[in-house]
Protein backbone atom coordinates (compact mmCIF):
# COMPACT_ATOMS: atom_id res chain seq x y z
CA UNK A 1 0.00 0.00 0.00
CA UNK A 2 1.31 3.54 -1.40
CA UNK A 3 2.35 6.11 1.74
CA UNK A 4 -0.28 8.33 1.05
CA UNK A 5 -3.13 5.35 1.37
CA UNK A 6 -1.54 3.77 4.83
CA UNK A 7 -1.23 7.56 5.94
CA UNK A 8 -5.06 8.38 4.97
CA UNK A 9 -6.11 4.66 6.58
CA UNK A 10 -4.15 5.90 10.09
CA UNK A 11 -6.36 8.70 10.10
CA UNK A 12 -9.17 7.00 9.69
CA UNK A 13 -8.54 4.55 12.40
CA UNK A 14 -8.44 1.65 9.97
CA UNK A 15 -5.65 -1.34 10.06
CA UNK A 16 -3.96 -1.98 6.60
CA UNK A 17 -1.38 -4.50 7.50
CA UNK A 18 -3.69 -7.40 6.23
CA UNK A 19 -3.12 -6.24 2.74
CA UNK A 20 -1.00 -6.39 0.24
CA UNK A 21 0.76 -2.96 -2.34
CA UNK A 22 -1.63 -4.89 -5.31
CA UNK A 23 -4.79 -3.00 -6.33
CA UNK A 24 -7.72 -4.93 -7.47
CA UNK A 25 -8.16 -2.03 -10.69
CA UNK A 26 -4.58 -3.06 -11.43
CA UNK A 27 -5.33 -6.65 -12.17
CA UNK A 28 -6.72 -7.48 -16.09
CA UNK A 29 -10.70 -7.82 -14.22
CA UNK A 30 -13.19 -7.68 -16.86
CA UNK A 31 -15.52 -4.76 -16.17
CA UNK A 32 -18.22 -7.15 -14.80
CA UNK A 33 -16.35 -8.30 -11.97
CA UNK A 34 -14.21 -4.79 -11.24
CA UNK A 35 -17.54 -2.98 -10.56
CA UNK A 36 -19.03 -5.84 -7.98
CA UNK A 37 -15.31 -5.52 -6.46
CA UNK A 38 -15.72 -1.64 -6.05
CA UNK A 39 -19.45 -1.59 -4.80
CA UNK A 40 -18.33 -3.55 -2.05
CA UNK A 41 -15.85 -0.98 -1.49
CA UNK A 42 -11.94 -3.50 -1.59
CA UNK A 43 -9.37 -1.82 -3.19
CA UNK A 44 -6.31 -4.08 -2.25
CA UNK A 45 -5.74 -7.53 -2.44
CA UNK A 46 -5.12 -9.28 0.62
CA UNK A 47 -1.77 -11.38 0.03
CA UNK A 48 -3.20 -14.75 -0.75
CA UNK A 49 -5.24 -12.67 -3.78
CA UNK A 50 -2.57 -10.63 -4.59
CA UNK A 51 -0.29 -13.99 -5.22
CA UNK A 52 -2.81 -16.60 -6.92
CA UNK A 53 -4.87 -13.96 -8.98
CA UNK A 54 -2.05 -13.01 -11.44
CA UNK A 55 -1.69 -16.60 -12.10
CA UNK A 56 -5.34 -18.11 -12.13
CA UNK A 57 -6.28 -15.28 -14.32
CA UNK A 58 -3.99 -16.67 -17.13
CA UNK A 59 -5.51 -19.91 -16.91
CA UNK A 60 -3.17 -21.52 -14.83
CA UNK A 61 -4.09 -23.88 -11.68
CA UNK A 62 -3.55 -23.28 -7.91
CA UNK A 63 -2.38 -25.37 -4.96
CA UNK A 64 -2.70 -22.69 -2.26
CA UNK A 65 -2.30 -22.22 1.31
CA UNK A 66 -4.44 -20.04 3.03
CA UNK A 67 -6.53 -20.10 6.19
CA UNK A 68 -9.60 -18.94 6.51
CA UNK A 69 -10.58 -14.69 6.81
CA UNK A 70 -7.49 -14.44 4.58
CA UNK A 71 -9.62 -13.76 1.39
CA UNK A 72 -9.20 -17.03 -0.32
CA UNK A 73 -12.98 -17.27 -1.25
CA UNK A 74 -12.37 -14.15 -3.54
CA UNK A 75 -9.52 -15.24 -4.91
CA UNK A 76 -10.90 -18.67 -6.10
CA UNK A 77 -14.96 -16.23 -7.02
CA UNK A 78 -12.79 -14.02 -9.00
CA UNK A 79 -10.82 -16.11 -11.07
CA UNK A 80 -13.59 -18.59 -11.88
CA UNK A 81 -15.95 -15.87 -12.78
CA UNK A 82 -12.96 -14.49 -15.31
CA UNK A 83 -12.54 -17.90 -16.45
CA UNK A 84 -16.14 -18.77 -17.68
CA UNK A 85 -17.14 -15.05 -18.96
CA UNK A 86 -14.08 -15.13 -21.30
CA UNK A 87 -14.90 -19.00 -22.58
CA UNK A 88 -18.49 -18.73 -22.81
CA UNK A 89 -20.59 -22.04 -22.81
CA UNK A 90 -19.11 -24.59 -25.80
CA UNK A 91 -22.65 -25.73 -26.65
CA UNK A 92 -26.14 -25.79 -25.59
CA UNK A 93 -27.47 -28.08 -22.69
CA UNK A 94 -27.65 -32.04 -23.76
CA UNK A 95 -30.02 -34.32 -22.76
CA UNK A 96 -32.21 -31.89 -21.33
CA UNK A 97 -29.85 -31.92 -18.25
CA UNK A 98 -28.37 -28.66 -16.52
CA UNK A 99 -24.54 -28.60 -17.96
CA UNK A 100 -22.52 -27.30 -14.66
CA UNK A 101 -19.57 -24.99 -16.06
CA UNK A 102 -17.74 -24.86 -12.78
CA UNK A 103 -18.16 -27.16 -9.70
CA UNK A 104 -17.12 -25.79 -6.13
CA UNK A 105 -16.51 -28.41 -3.53
CA UNK A 106 -16.65 -27.70 0.57
CA UNK A 107 -16.05 -29.90 3.08
CA UNK A 108 -19.30 -28.65 5.34
CA UNK A 109 -22.66 -27.30 4.69
CA UNK A 110 -21.36 -24.05 6.41
CA UNK A 111 -18.97 -22.70 3.98
CA UNK A 112 -20.79 -23.99 1.44
CA UNK A 113 -23.29 -21.46 2.03
CA UNK A 114 -20.84 -18.47 3.23
CA UNK A 115 -19.43 -18.96 -0.36
CA UNK A 116 -22.29 -19.24 -2.00
CA UNK A 117 -23.08 -15.69 -0.14
CA UNK A 118 -19.96 -14.22 -1.22
CA UNK A 119 -20.73 -15.59 -5.07
CA UNK A 120 -24.09 -13.60 -5.37
CA UNK A 121 -22.25 -10.19 -4.27
CA UNK A 122 -19.07 -10.69 -6.35
CA UNK A 123 -20.80 -11.99 -9.07
CA UNK A 124 -23.91 -9.76 -9.17
CA UNK A 125 -22.99 -7.84 -12.52
CA UNK A 126 -21.76 -11.24 -14.24
CA UNK A 127 -24.98 -12.82 -14.94
CA UNK A 128 -23.67 -15.90 -14.23
CA UNK A 129 -25.95 -18.11 -12.55
CA UNK A 130 -24.75 -20.47 -9.49
CA UNK A 131 -26.49 -23.27 -6.98
CA UNK A 132 -26.10 -24.65 -3.20
CA UNK A 133 -26.32 -28.60 -2.84
CA UNK A 134 -25.67 -29.82 0.83
CA UNK A 135 -26.99 -32.26 2.91
CA UNK A 136 -29.13 -32.14 6.36
CA UNK A 137 -32.27 -30.41 4.49
CA UNK A 138 -33.89 -28.71 0.94
CA UNK A 139 -33.20 -31.48 -1.54
CA UNK A 140 -36.52 -31.17 -3.62
CA UNK A 141 -35.72 -27.43 -3.63
CA UNK A 142 -31.95 -27.75 -4.38
CA UNK A 143 -32.20 -30.45 -7.15
CA UNK A 144 -35.14 -27.44 -8.72
CA UNK A 145 -32.59 -25.16 -8.48
CA UNK A 146 -30.16 -27.04 -10.45
CA UNK A 147 -32.69 -28.10 -13.03
CA UNK A 148 -33.39 -24.29 -13.57
CA UNK A 149 -29.77 -24.41 -15.26
CA UNK A 150 -26.94 -23.04 -13.24
CA UNK A 151 -22.93 -22.32 -13.90
CA UNK A 152 -21.59 -22.71 -11.03
CA UNK A 153 -22.25 -25.54 -8.46
CA UNK A 154 -21.20 -25.15 -4.65
CA UNK A 155 -21.46 -27.79 -2.51
CA UNK A 156 -20.28 -31.18 -0.47
CA UNK A 157 -19.28 -34.21 -2.27
CA UNK A 158 -21.65 -36.42 -0.80
CA UNK A 159 -25.32 -34.41 -1.89
CA UNK A 160 -23.18 -33.56 -5.38
CA UNK A 161 -22.65 -36.88 -6.05
CA UNK A 162 -26.49 -38.03 -5.23
CA UNK A 163 -27.81 -35.46 -7.79
CA UNK A 164 -25.09 -36.45 -10.37
CA UNK A 165 -26.20 -40.43 -10.08
CA UNK A 166 -29.80 -39.04 -10.55
CA UNK A 167 -28.88 -37.30 -13.76
CA UNK A 168 -29.78 -33.87 -12.54
CA UNK A 169 -26.89 -32.06 -14.12
CA UNK A 170 -24.15 -33.13 -16.33
CA UNK A 171 -20.01 -32.63 -16.18
CA UNK A 172 -19.70 -32.86 -20.04
CA UNK A 173 -18.70 -29.39 -20.11
CA UNK A 174 -17.42 -28.49 -16.65
CA UNK A 175 -14.41 -25.64 -17.77
CA UNK A 176 -13.43 -25.43 -13.50
CA UNK A 177 -13.07 -27.02 -10.56
CA UNK A 178 -12.13 -25.05 -6.61
CA UNK A 179 -11.34 -27.73 -4.02
CA UNK A 180 -11.30 -25.39 -0.99
CA UNK A 181 -10.08 -26.49 2.39
CA UNK A 182 -8.87 -29.46 1.05
CA UNK A 183 -6.81 -30.79 3.93
CA UNK A 184 -10.68 -31.19 6.04
CA UNK A 185 -11.68 -33.23 3.51
CA UNK A 186 -9.12 -35.55 3.81
CA UNK A 187 -9.64 -35.40 7.52
CA UNK A 188 -13.50 -36.48 6.96
CA UNK A 189 -13.13 -39.36 4.99
CA UNK A 190 -14.06 -37.46 1.54
CA UNK A 191 -11.24 -38.62 -0.53
CA UNK A 192 -13.28 -41.58 -2.38
CA UNK A 193 -16.35 -38.69 -3.03
CA UNK A 194 -13.60 -36.30 -3.86
CA UNK A 195 -11.79 -38.62 -6.57
CA UNK A 196 -15.36 -40.02 -8.09
CA UNK A 197 -16.15 -36.13 -9.25
CA UNK A 198 -12.32 -35.66 -9.80
CA UNK A 199 -12.92 -38.69 -12.25
CA UNK A 200 -15.72 -37.61 -14.20
CA UNK A 201 -14.60 -34.17 -15.05
CA UNK A 202 -12.88 -33.33 -18.34
CA UNK A 203 -9.38 -33.93 -18.73
CA UNK A 204 -6.99 -32.13 -16.20
CA UNK A 205 -5.48 -29.58 -19.60
CA UNK A 206 -8.85 -29.23 -20.02
CA UNK A 207 -10.28 -26.83 -16.92
CA UNK A 208 -9.07 -24.20 -14.64
CA UNK A 209 -8.47 -26.02 -11.61
CA UNK A 210 -8.00 -24.14 -8.34
CA UNK A 211 -7.21 -26.23 -4.65
CA UNK A 212 -6.76 -24.09 -1.61
CA UNK A 213 -6.18 -25.88 1.89
CA UNK A 214 -4.56 -24.85 5.07
CA UNK A 215 -1.85 -26.81 4.98
CA UNK A 216 -0.10 -28.32 1.59
CA UNK A 217 0.33 -31.99 2.98
CA UNK A 218 1.80 -35.03 1.22
CA UNK A 219 -1.59 -36.46 0.63
CA UNK A 220 -3.11 -32.62 -0.40
CA UNK A 221 -0.02 -32.41 -2.90
CA UNK A 222 -0.70 -35.87 -3.94
CA UNK A 223 -4.21 -35.27 -5.07
CA UNK A 224 -3.22 -32.18 -6.48
CA UNK A 225 -0.70 -33.20 -8.68
CA UNK A 226 -2.78 -36.19 -9.93
CA UNK A 227 -6.23 -34.27 -10.84
CA UNK A 228 -4.92 -30.95 -11.73
CA UNK A 229 -2.47 -29.46 -14.69
CA UNK A 230 1.11 -28.56 -13.18
CA UNK A 231 -0.74 -26.24 -10.29
CA UNK A 232 1.67 -23.33 -9.57
CA UNK A 233 2.36 -23.94 -5.33
CA UNK A 234 1.26 -20.73 -3.48
CA UNK A 235 2.06 -20.66 -0.01
CA UNK A 236 0.78 -17.79 3.02
CA UNK A 237 2.11 -18.97 6.24
CA UNK A 238 -0.45 -19.44 8.87
CA UNK A 239 0.57 -18.19 11.89
CA UNK A 240 1.54 -15.07 10.69
CA UNK A 241 -2.34 -13.73 9.44
CA UNK A 242 -4.04 -15.75 12.63
CA UNK A 243 -2.31 -15.07 15.82
CA UNK A 244 -0.70 -11.43 14.86
CA UNK A 245 -3.76 -9.61 15.83
CA UNK A 246 -4.79 -11.97 18.70
CA UNK A 247 -4.25 -11.49 22.45
CA UNK A 248 -3.66 -15.06 23.66
CA UNK A 249 -3.77 -16.58 27.46
CA UNK A 250 -4.16 -19.81 28.86
CA UNK A 251 -5.75 -20.70 32.54
CA UNK A 252 -5.11 -24.15 34.26
CA UNK A 253 -8.20 -24.64 36.20
CA UNK A 254 -9.27 -27.59 38.11
CA UNK A 255 -12.25 -29.40 36.06
CA UNK A 256 -14.71 -28.08 38.78
CA UNK A 257 -13.45 -24.51 38.18
CA UNK A 258 -13.82 -24.06 34.49
CA UNK A 259 -17.51 -23.25 34.77
CA UNK A 260 -17.08 -20.29 36.79
CA UNK A 261 -14.14 -19.55 35.04
CA UNK A 262 -15.74 -19.27 32.08
CA UNK A 263 -19.18 -17.14 33.52
CA UNK A 264 -16.25 -14.58 35.34
CA UNK A 265 -14.62 -14.63 32.67
CA UNK A 266 -17.51 -12.79 30.60
CA UNK A 267 -18.60 -11.15 33.66
CA UNK A 268 -15.00 -8.80 33.83
CA UNK A 269 -14.36 -8.89 29.91
CA UNK A 270 -18.09 -8.21 28.86
CA UNK A 271 -17.58 -9.78 25.21
CA UNK A 272 -20.30 -8.36 22.69
CA UNK A 273 -20.01 -10.79 20.31
CA UNK A 274 -18.28 -14.39 21.70
CA UNK A 275 -17.76 -18.23 20.16
CA UNK A 276 -16.79 -20.54 22.88
CA UNK A 277 -15.12 -23.93 21.51
CA UNK A 278 -15.39 -27.43 23.40
CA UNK A 279 -14.56 -30.96 22.17
CA UNK A 280 -17.76 -32.87 22.81
CA UNK A 281 -21.63 -31.90 22.78
CA UNK A 282 -22.08 -33.08 26.45
CA UNK A 283 -19.75 -30.01 27.46
CA UNK A 284 -21.66 -27.71 24.75
CA UNK A 285 -25.13 -28.61 26.59
CA UNK A 286 -23.39 -28.37 29.68
CA UNK A 287 -22.14 -24.60 29.32
CA UNK A 288 -25.34 -23.35 27.50
CA UNK A 289 -27.19 -24.59 30.38
CA UNK A 290 -25.66 -22.97 33.17
CA UNK A 291 -25.11 -19.73 30.81
CA UNK A 292 -29.15 -19.57 30.70
CA UNK A 293 -29.16 -19.83 34.66
CA UNK A 294 -26.65 -17.13 34.95
CA UNK A 295 -28.12 -14.19 32.50
CA UNK A 296 -25.90 -14.71 29.56
CA UNK A 297 -27.47 -15.25 25.98
CA UNK A 298 -26.27 -18.24 24.20
CA UNK A 299 -26.52 -20.88 21.13
CA UNK A 300 -25.30 -23.63 20.72
CA UNK A 301 -24.41 -25.53 17.37
CA UNK A 302 -23.17 -29.05 17.06
CA UNK A 303 -24.00 -32.01 14.51
CA UNK A 304 -27.35 -33.10 15.48
CA UNK A 305 -28.66 -29.45 15.56
CA UNK A 306 -31.10 -29.72 12.46
CA UNK A 307 -29.63 -27.54 9.65
CA UNK A 308 -32.16 -24.93 8.98
CA UNK A 309 -32.13 -24.69 12.64
CA UNK A 310 -28.38 -23.93 13.13
CA UNK A 311 -28.92 -21.79 10.01
CA UNK A 312 -31.19 -19.38 11.92
CA UNK A 313 -29.11 -19.54 14.75
CA UNK A 314 -25.91 -18.82 13.08
CA UNK A 315 -27.77 -15.85 11.78
CA UNK A 316 -29.59 -14.48 15.12
CA UNK A 317 -25.79 -14.79 16.03
CA UNK A 318 -24.36 -12.95 13.41
CA UNK A 319 -27.35 -10.28 14.08
CA UNK A 320 -26.24 -9.55 16.99
CA UNK A 321 -29.31 -11.24 18.81
CA UNK A 322 -27.20 -13.57 21.10
CA UNK A 323 -23.72 -12.78 22.88
CA UNK A 324 -22.42 -16.33 22.90
CA UNK A 325 -21.82 -18.45 20.28
CA UNK A 326 -21.22 -22.02 21.93
CA UNK A 327 -19.68 -24.72 19.05
CA UNK A 328 -17.78 -28.03 18.47
CA UNK A 329 -15.44 -27.96 15.77
CA UNK A 330 -18.32 -28.45 13.39
CA UNK A 331 -18.04 -24.67 13.41
CA UNK A 332 -14.10 -24.23 13.50
CA UNK A 333 -13.61 -23.56 10.00
CA UNK A 334 -16.07 -21.73 7.36
CA UNK A 335 -17.98 -19.40 9.16
CA UNK A 336 -17.20 -16.13 8.58
CA UNK A 337 -19.31 -14.19 11.41
CA UNK A 338 -18.07 -10.48 11.61
CA UNK A 339 -17.01 -8.24 14.65
CA UNK A 340 -16.14 -11.46 16.84
CA UNK A 341 -13.68 -10.17 19.65
CA UNK A 342 -13.33 -12.99 21.54
CA UNK A 343 -12.75 -17.07 21.69
CA UNK A 344 -12.88 -18.99 24.56
CA UNK A 345 -11.66 -22.94 24.09
CA UNK A 346 -13.18 -24.34 27.38
CA UNK A 347 -11.66 -27.68 26.08
CA UNK A 348 -7.99 -27.38 24.42
CA UNK A 349 -8.25 -29.00 21.08
CA UNK A 350 -7.06 -32.37 20.06
CA UNK A 351 -5.56 -31.21 17.41
CA UNK A 352 -2.78 -28.00 17.35
CA UNK A 353 -3.86 -27.02 13.76
CA UNK A 354 -7.82 -26.85 15.20
CA UNK A 355 -6.35 -24.30 17.68
CA UNK A 356 -5.00 -21.98 14.87
CA UNK A 357 -8.37 -22.57 12.86
CA UNK A 358 -10.66 -21.59 16.20
CA UNK A 359 -9.14 -18.48 17.47
CA UNK A 360 -8.86 -17.45 13.91
CA UNK A 361 -12.55 -16.75 14.14
CA UNK A 362 -11.52 -13.16 15.88
CA UNK A 363 -9.40 -10.55 13.81
CA UNK A 364 -10.46 -11.47 10.76
CA UNK A 365 -9.79 -8.57 8.13
CA UNK A 366 -6.92 -6.92 10.43
CA UNK A 367 -9.34 -6.40 13.56
CA UNK A 368 -7.88 -7.39 17.06
CA UNK A 369 -9.61 -10.07 18.96
CA UNK A 370 -8.27 -12.27 22.42
CA UNK A 371 -8.20 -16.09 22.51
CA UNK A 372 -8.76 -17.23 26.23
CA UNK A 373 -8.09 -20.94 26.81
CA UNK A 374 -8.32 -23.89 29.74
CA UNK A 375 -5.76 -26.21 29.66
CA UNK A 376 -7.24 -28.39 32.18
CA UNK A 377 -7.22 -31.57 34.03
CA UNK A 378 -7.96 -33.46 30.84
CA UNK A 379 -6.79 -31.50 28.14
CA UNK A 380 -3.53 -29.66 29.22
CA UNK A 381 -1.56 -32.49 27.58
CA UNK A 382 -2.87 -30.94 24.28
CA UNK A 383 -0.99 -27.86 25.17
CA UNK A 384 2.71 -27.95 23.80
CA UNK A 385 1.77 -29.57 20.76
CA UNK A 386 -0.37 -26.54 20.10
CA UNK A 387 2.74 -24.03 21.27
CA UNK A 388 5.30 -25.63 18.90
CA UNK A 389 2.95 -25.29 16.03
CA UNK A 390 2.23 -21.79 16.38
CA UNK A 391 6.03 -20.79 16.98
CA UNK A 392 5.33 -19.45 20.50
CA UNK A 393 4.51 -20.22 24.15
CA UNK A 394 0.87 -18.85 25.02
CA UNK A 395 0.75 -16.56 27.91
CA UNK A 396 -0.18 -17.89 31.11
CA UNK A 397 -2.93 -16.22 33.28
CA UNK A 398 -4.09 -16.64 36.99
CA UNK A 399 -7.07 -18.52 37.91
CA UNK A 400 -7.91 -15.87 41.08
CA UNK A 401 -10.74 -15.97 43.29
CA UNK A 402 -12.52 -12.63 41.26
CA UNK A 403 -12.53 -14.99 38.20
CA UNK A 404 -14.21 -17.98 40.65
CA UNK A 405 -17.59 -16.25 41.10
CA UNK A 406 -20.67 -17.60 42.66
CA UNK A 407 -23.07 -19.44 40.07
CA UNK A 408 -26.45 -20.45 40.13
CA UNK A 409 -27.19 -23.45 39.58
CA UNK A 410 -27.36 -25.20 36.03
CA UNK A 411 -31.07 -24.59 34.45
CA UNK A 412 -31.51 -27.65 32.32
CA UNK A 413 -33.10 -27.12 28.70
CA UNK A 414 -35.19 -29.46 27.19
CA UNK A 415 -33.82 -30.24 23.86
CA UNK A 416 -35.38 -31.92 20.57
CA UNK A 417 -32.38 -33.33 18.52
CA UNK A 418 -32.50 -34.94 15.00
CA UNK A 419 -33.35 -39.06 15.33
CA UNK A 420 -30.92 -40.72 13.02
CA UNK A 421 -32.72 -41.95 9.73
CA UNK A 422 -32.04 -42.49 6.31
CA UNK A 423 -31.75 -39.45 3.64
CA UNK A 424 -34.35 -39.37 1.49
CA UNK A 425 -34.86 -40.11 -2.35
CA UNK A 426 -31.25 -41.92 -1.51
CA UNK A 427 -29.63 -38.81 -0.49
CA UNK A 428 -27.10 -39.27 2.16
CA UNK A 429 -26.36 -36.60 4.52
CA UNK A 430 -23.17 -34.81 3.08
CA UNK A 431 -20.45 -33.66 5.73
CA UNK A 432 -21.13 -36.97 7.55
CA UNK A 433 -17.60 -38.65 8.50
CA UNK A 434 -16.71 -41.59 6.55
CA UNK A 435 -13.74 -43.78 6.51
CA UNK A 436 -10.88 -43.66 9.61
CA UNK A 437 -9.90 -40.50 10.80
CA UNK A 438 -6.30 -39.57 10.45
CA UNK A 439 -5.90 -38.89 14.49
CA UNK A 440 -8.34 -41.72 15.58
CA UNK A 441 -8.25 -40.19 18.78
CA UNK A 442 -9.84 -36.35 17.67
CA UNK A 443 -13.49 -35.91 19.01
CA UNK A 444 -16.06 -34.65 16.31
CA UNK A 445 -18.95 -32.33 17.45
Amino acid sequence: MDTNKKNDAKEKGLDTTHLSDVKFADLPLLPEIQSAIDELGFVYCTPIQAKTLPVSLKGKDIAGQAQTGTGKTAAFLIAAFQHLLKNPRPNKNQRGQSQVRFIILAPTRELAIQIAEDCKKLGKNTGLKFALAYGGTGYDKQQKAIEQGTDILIGTPGRIIDYWKKKVFSLHQCQGLVLDEADRMLDLGFITDIRFLLRRLPKPDKRLSMLFSATLSHRVMELSYEHMNQPEKIEIKAQAVNTKKITQAVYYPANDEKIPLLIGLFQKLKPQRAIVFVNTKRNAEEIEDFFRSNDIKAVLISGDVRQNKRQHLLQEFSAGKHQVLIATDVAARGLHIDDVSHVFNYDLPQVAEDYVHRIGRTARAGASGEAHSFACEDTAFYLPEIEEYIGMSVPMASVTADLLPKINSRERIQRNRVPHHPAKKGGRPSGKFKGKPRNAKKTRG
